[in-house]
């Protein structure tokens, strides 16, 4: 029965996406744009695809920044245009997406606030994707304190707010504490959602999230040595939907260098595989640069 309906809610976006996929750059493409050697040059190779013009009305020569904001905004435009025409479970699906642009958009402000910013100037640097209705009041809030009572228990990320941040955690020291705790929160809320749908949204979302949990109980380890936080509390600051629940989350605490770290990696072979080769040498890639490159061969 669900065939015969399918069309009814999401034939049009079906066709849409696939509209949208068939523009993304080909390798061929890509070859071409490797041949560039000025901005100049990438315009007419763009001039082919479906970005098409995109840049024409700028000015030479173009400045990184703004191709990167002109592709953002292209970006967006579709992203907002599938999201208005969907309905649940995918204009659900589509609205934890945003999430986790949102939780860096309110870490933003928080710091901002902390440092006596203007949030107008701040609002410039916030990624569109993480926009939220209220963010049109935070010029109200002058403290934290106000931010969060007055803005931010009143955003989709206000339940994860409400679950683990206090108005006397919004303080500088706890600022990254802070971020790590919506994202724990989020990454087990979304994977919860995914494997209630169940199907290849399951399997896929699943492969992906367990990945990005994963990856923020390595990081946020190796970042912790040195600093205050105790083993107890970088503990409950690990998203447990990943593959190193439980066993891997618990020797991750126990963890105190790199090395350790680096051992518990070697349980999991995806991940004995990243740290391998990961350096801080000239030539060398980073632990950042492995986890990136396994992340676009996930997605």
């Amino acid at each position: 029965m669900d065939e015969y309906i399918f069309n009814v809610d999401n034939g049009y976006l079906e066709g849409l996406v696939r509209g949208f996929r068939s523009g993304i750059l080909a390798r061929g493409d890509y070859l071409n744009l490797v041949q560039c050697e000025t901005v100049e040059d990438l315009k007419v190779q763009l001039q082919a695809t479906d970005y098409g013009n995109f840049l024409q009305n700028e000015p030479s020569p173009v400045p990184v920044a703004v191709i990167d904001e002109k592709l953002r905004g292209h970006l967006v435009v579709e992203f907002q245009h599938i999201r208005n025409h969907s309905v649940p479970p995918l204009s659900t699906f589509l609205d934890y997406v945003t999430y986790s642009y949102m939780i860096d958009n309110i870490i933003l402000l928080i710091t901002g606030t902390l440092h006596q910013r203007q949030i107008g100037e701040l609002r410039s640097k916030c990624h569109p994707l993480g926009s939220f209705e209220e963010m049109e009041s935070v010029n109200i809030a002058n403290t934290p304190a106000e931010l969060y009572s007055a803005v931010l228990v009143d955003t989709p990320l206000g339940p994860y707010f409400k679950t683990c941040i206090s108005q006397t955690d919004l303080d500088e020291l706890n600022i990254e504490i802070i971020r790590n705790a919506l994202y724990k929160a989020y990454l087990e809320d979304f994977y919860k959602f995914c494997q209630d749908i169940g199907g290849t949204t399951a399997e896929v979302m699943g492969e992906i999230l367990q990945f990005e949990a994963d990856r923020r109980a390595f990081i946020i380890t190796i970042n912790s040595f040195g600093t205050e936080l105790t083993m107890d509390d970088r503990e409950k600051l690990y998203p447990t939907c990943g593959r190193l629940h439980p066993e891997g989350l618990a020797r991750l605490a126990k963890c105190e260098d790199y090395d350790h770290v680096k051992a518990v990696a070697d349980f999991y072979p995806e991940y004995s595989a990243v740290f391998a080769g990961a350096g801080t040498n000239p030539g060398e890639k980073t632990l950042e640069d492995k986890f990136f490159e396994k992340e676009v061969e996930i997605t």
